[in-house]
């Protein structure tokens, strides 16, 4: 399946906290309880 594409426009806290975390949780196993997310995966879709 493809990829997802998203562009953040502006600059501050909360666009740096979502890149950093992102990045962070990319390796993230889908069994994985992550804070601020309800599923690692969904679907065929997986962060990062």
């Amino acid at each position: 399946m493809g990829s997802v594409r998203v562009a953040i426009v502006g600059v501050g806290n909360c666009a740096s906290s979502l890149v950093q975390g992102v990045e962070f949780y990319k390796d993230a196993a889908p069994e994985t309880r992550v804070p601020g997310l309800m599923h690692v995966q969904f679907g065929e879709y997986h962060v990062g």
